[in-house]
């Protein structure tokens, strides 16, 4: 079945290139993708026998290499030599097997420490139109919105993305003649604004078509991926012609393809379309909002924080196995025994005795852990890189360590996280930008169905963003008492603390 894109004509869409970028995507970005999120989320893997899902014989390769049940997403990065897996003239012929691995996962929650210091608390959206009561109903309708659409939730999965891949894009998706009933019904702004809802685009899932003579304009934009159906994959007419056994039942998969221009919608099923709209309240402007993590020039992908990483967390978890190993080995005594016949099977223990009648035999003990400050230094030099690669001490996770000093003012804690707040302002600017575009576009939807009047003017909007750390409430107070004094209103001062006029009593 063929796709019907004569609606996309205008931005030179076509089935060919459709085919095109979706095999691109799928050939080249989608395993560089899949990789940068392996590395953040590291995820569990069942092998050998402890998989009860598992088919493998116990003398498979994957039994006798596993000295678990599971591996990790990180062990993609180890070398042959803790692996066990393949070979080359580097490995030790006298050891195929699996060696002690050891992942420490310094990735993950660094990622996580930067979304906490970007969203661990909301944000504030307010208005810039002068008129007090249009203000006040533009902020609530935009509360509406995001609350809807998943609220403080919602922008933390977008940052998740976006510190992954490098970026995420956001869609407005609207229902255009429920919001437009919602308006003849004189419904609450607020109220009516529930028709409206802001959807997250996983990068592995979208595909941007860009404008040949501007890589910051997207023409159109295609969401495709594998969904899983509630049923049963079923046997074709040749397979029941030629009587093929029946394999065990699988779950039905489809392709679903969407679509997105700044006038047309589709969706298609396996290339049967199953839903077409027009996007009538857009003015032809594409409802896809671009949100770089940290803005790259003349690049439409954004600087991610995992990929400068990697090499590192290779190299930290090649080296935590490698000491692994050496313990193993040195922690325990071993012997060398000459002249005792059957050594090999005697036991080894508290109060045995062996005993010989050869006069030259001997019992020689070697091993034994020692210290290796080599290695200690080289794994904290590690450590070191990638606090400074990533503007993440540990002491942003909560790690305090007795070289941090005397941490008794929240001065002191900026001073001690000067590249972690320097880096998150940085991107509050990408981030601020995408937000304040996507509250454009829904106050432009709102506008186009009558539900909330306003000119292009009212519709820009301030982001407040909060301090990411900690302040004194009483210090707080007291900074807000002295702008009073300077003349800064008392709304605006309220809206810094995170109250309302209704909060305080105020009129």
């Amino acid at each position: 079945m063929a796709y019907r894109l004569s609606v996309f004509s205008n931005v030179g869409l076509d089935e060919a290139l459709l085919k095109l970028v979706i095999d691109e995507h799928s050939a080249a970005a989608l395993p560089r993708l899949d990789k940068l999120w392996t590395y953040y989320r590291n995820p569990l893997k069942p092998v050998g026998r402890g998989n009860p899902h598992s088919h493998s014989s116990p003398d498979s390769p994957t039994s006798r290499e596993s000295s678990g049940w599971y591996t990790l997403g990180q062990e993609v990065g180890l070398p042959q030599r803790v692996t066990g897996r393949g070979s080359s003239p580097t490995d030790d012929d006298r050891q195929r097997t699996r060696r002690e691995v050891v992942i420490e996962n310094d990735i993950g929650w660094r990622i996580q420490t930067m979304i906490d210091l970007m969203f661990g608390k909301p944000v504030k959206i307010a208005s810039i139109a002068k008129n007090e009561e249009t203000k006040a109903t533009i902020e609530r309708t935009l509360d509406s919105v995001w609350e809807h659409s998943g609220g403080i939730a919602l922008l933390q999965d977008a940052a998740l993305l976006a510190h992954v891949f490098g970026h995420v894009d956001l869609m407005v998706s609207v229902d255009e003649q429920a919001l437009k009933d919602a308006a003849r019904a004189k419904m609450d702004p607020a109220q009516a604004a529930q028709h409206i809802r802001i959807e997250v685009i996983d990068p592995r899932r979208g595909i941007p078509l860009l404008d040949p003579a501007d890589v910051r304009r997207i023409t159109a934009y295609v969401v495709h991926f594998q969904r899983q159906l509630n049923s049963q994959v079923t046997e074709t007419w040749w397979q029941r012609a030629i009587g093929a056994a029946p394999q065990s039942p699988t779950r039905a998969t489809a392709a679903s393809t969407l679509i997105v221009s700044g006038t047309t919608r589709q969706l298609y099923d396996d290339r049967r379309l199953t839903r077409q709209e027009n996007l009538a309240w857009s003015g032809g402007e594409l409802p896809i909002v671009h949100i770089q993590n940290l803005s790259q020039p003349l690049h439409y992908t954004g600087v991610g924080e995992v990929e400068p990483l990697i090499p590192l967390q290779d190299e930290l978890n090649t080296r935590l196995s490698d000491r692994a190993n050496r313990v193993a080995l040195q922690c325990f005594k071993m012997y060398i025994a000459k002249g005792i016949e059957g050594f090999d099977q005697a036991p080894i223990g508290p109060g045995r005795i062996w005993s010989t009648d050869n006069l030259g035999a001997s019992v020689e003990a070697f091993g034994g852990d020692m210290a290796s400050p080599s290695e200690d230094n080289h794994i904290q030099q590690i450590r070191d890189a990638l606090d400074k690669i990533s503007s993440v001490p540990p002491l942003a996770g909560g790690v305090v360590q007795g070289r941090i000093g005397n941490l008794s003012s929240a001065t002191a804690l900026r001073v001690t996280l000067m590249s972690a707040l320097a880096k998150t302002a940085r991107k509050r600017v990408t981030y601020g930008r995408g937000l304040t575009e996507i509250c454009r576009l829904v106050l432009t939807a709102l506008d186009w169905a009558g539900a909330l009047r306003t000119d292009p003017a009212e519709r820009a909007v301030r982001i407040n963003w909060p301090d990411p750390v900690p302040i004194d409430e009483h210090d707080r107070i007291l900074a807000a008492e002295g702008k009073l004094r300077l003349g800064v209103p008392q709304s605006t001062l309220l809206e810094e603390l995170g109250y309302t006029a209704t909060d305080v009593g105020v009129v």
